[in-house]
């Protein structure tokens, strides 16, 4: 699936399966799978003037998501170079 930027706070990106219906929406708290997204609501939330309420409004509120992966800048600890079994 081709995710696409989004210029909005709190969107980094989103991606459509028309086929399966599946909206996928990275946020700035993880990325979350829609179910049954109708190829309309995508493009309304691709060619909205505030993507960001749009997503809040039509699909969050309306939809329920399932979370996929967690936010992007959670990063691993860092590898335990000196052996004091601490990350």
């Amino acid at each position: 699936m081709e995710m696409k930027r989004l210029n909005a706070t709190g969107l980094k990106s989103a991606g459509y399966d028309e086929r399966n219906r599946k909206l996928v929406v990275e946020t700035t708290a993880g990325t979350f799978e829609y179910s049954n997204i109708s190829p309309e609501l995508y493009r309304r939330l691709m060619t909205s003037p505030s993507p960001g309420t749009y997503y809040k409004e039509s699909i969050e509120e309306e939809f329920t998501g399932r979370r996929i992966a967690g936010p992007a800048s959670a990063k691993p600890p860092p590898p335990d170079l000196f052996g004091t079994g601490e990350g």
